[in-house]
């Protein structure tokens, strides 16, 4: 299968172009990307940068359930797929990709024009739709459609629809809500932050229309956590993202600085103080995925594992919080210090092709195109660039480079290439390929959209 890669303008003036899965211990570090069984969680909204956004005409995410590269599988939840399996979601590309050659029609500026991203991820999307016409289906035997990455999924739906409005769109969210009751995998107490993930859609699709039962359960359940003293659920660092909006949301919604103070006391406990010292490197700037990735722990070459999915993910969370809270927050400062140094070191890691490895220090540990932690980091660089938080000068090069890459990976059919499937480290779902699918094909297209959306917004009209 030929391969056609995307060459941005930007490319053709300057010529640039561990071990097996380690689960973690028991309770409440036992946290491992897979999957777990969910019942019902949904949504869609319109975004007004990929994050939520506290006018009905912007942003709605969405994660749920739990499962291996979003989360952690806790003590009474559904069983994940081994990494690597096939489900039944995951068929072959039947053709090859050119989602790079649309994409490199540049406009004046050097990046894509609005209309070429839009029409990758629009062909993408397609592919997946065209696949679960039932949003409600379920996923396999073992896993309901709102598990947190079909949740995942729909966050990136809502971006899209936020600078591409579809009606057909915000119905299938909607539908997909409907399908599961509007609750959360785990019920109303879950403390899951897999499970809180789908409470990002609920919440956005409850501004375009607030009809009650939307929030009630993700409400409540969030209601529950602000209200107890535990802060150290967020065992694992792709937990950041999957619950961190949600409480961004609520405060800003309701006005309650209770939901922020929460919020900044459960990232700063994975910040600071749970595993040896922290997860978050205060040299190095990134993040180790959880305790089990703390030093002593090294890649092959001797250098600390960052894994590049689960930086993606608190790299997207800082992201959305961002784009939701007041500029007068009283940590907003410590956020943006943590996203602007993390987009440094994300850049400086960035391969010549426009992707980054999974390994972010270890290129020779299964290096090579890796699709959903490069649609994270474009996200949420080319948002801080939008946003002037970012210098465009440094960050819009990068981001032409990794727009370029990402359309690479997308097949003429709309299949994505080079997802790295459900894990916690380099190793899982490996070997990839243009042409392998993953065990879960929604969250890599959720990324997509994610990035995509934001490049669209940078992107010349």
């Amino acid at each position: 299968m030929t391969r056609r890669v995307a060459i941005s303008l930007l490319a053709l003036l300057c010529g640039c172009g561990g071990s097996g899965a380690r689960a973690g211990a028991a309770g409440a570090s036992g946290v491992v990307e897979t999957p777990t069984g969910a019942a019902g969680v949904g949504g869609n909204a319109s975004v007004s940068s990929g994050g939520l956004s506290s006018s009905a005409s912007a942003g709605a995410e969405s994660n749920a359930g739990s499962a291996s590269s979003g989360g952690s599988s806790s003590a009474g939840q559904a069983g994940a797929p081994s990494d690597g399996g096939t489900l039944g979601n995951a068929g072959a590309p039947s053709n090859g990709g050119r989602g790079g050659e649309v994409a490199g029609a540049a406009g004046a500026s050097g990046l894509p024009t609005r209309a070429s991203v839009l029409e990758v991820l629009r062909r993408a999307n397609s592919y997946f739709v065209s696949k679960w016409p039932n949003p409600g289906q379920a996923i396999d035997s073992s896993h309901a459609s709102h598990i947190w990455t079909r949740s995942v999924y729909y966050e990136g739906l809502l971006a899209l629809y936020g600078v591409d409005p579809k009606p057909s769109d915000l119905e299938y969210a909607v539908a997909w809500a409907t399908s599961h009751d509007w609750g959360l995998v785990g019920g109303a107490t879950t403390r899951s932050a897999d499970n809180q993930c789908a409470g990002q859609t609920y919440l956005a699709l409850y501004e375009i229309d607030p009809q009650p039962t939307r929030i009630a359960d993700i409400q409540s359940d969030i209601d529950l956590i602000v209200a107890g003293s535990k802060v150290d659920d967020w065992t694992w660092v792709d937990a950041i993202q999957m619950a961190m909006p949600v409480f961004a949301k609520l405060g800003v919604s309701s006005g309650k600085t209770a939901y922020f103070d929460k919020m900044y006391a459960m990232y700063s406990s994975a910040r600071n103080a749970q595993g040896t010292a922290g997860f978050y490197s205060k040299t190095d700037h990134l993040w180790w995925r959880d305790a089990d990735f703390d030093p002593p722990y090294q890649e092959p070459n001797g250098k600390a594992c960052y894994w590049s999915r689960g930086n993606g993910w608190v790299f997207a969370a800082l992201t959305r919080v961002l784009d939701l809270i007041p500029a007068n927050e009283p940590h907003r400062a410590e956020y943006v210090a943590d996203f602007s140094d993390m987009a440094e070191a994300l850049r400086a890691v960035q391969r010549s092709d426009g992707f980054w490895n999974v390994s972010l220090h270890d290129p020779t540990h299964f290096g090579g195109p890796e699709l959903t932690g490069t649609s994270l980091f474009t996200y949420g660089m080319a948002w801080g660039v939008r946003k002037g938080i970012l210098p465009a000068a440094s960050y819009q090069p990068t981001i032409e480079r990794a727009w370029s890459a990402m359309a690479s990976a997308v097949h003429d059919d709309g299949f994505l290439g080079y997802v790295q499937g459900t894990g916690k480290q380099p190793s899982d779902g490996q070997p990839l390929s243009f042409d392998k699918p993953p065990n879960f094909e929604d969250f890599g297209l959720g990324c997509v959209l994610l990035g995509g959306s934001e490049v669209a917004r940078l992107a010349a009209p």
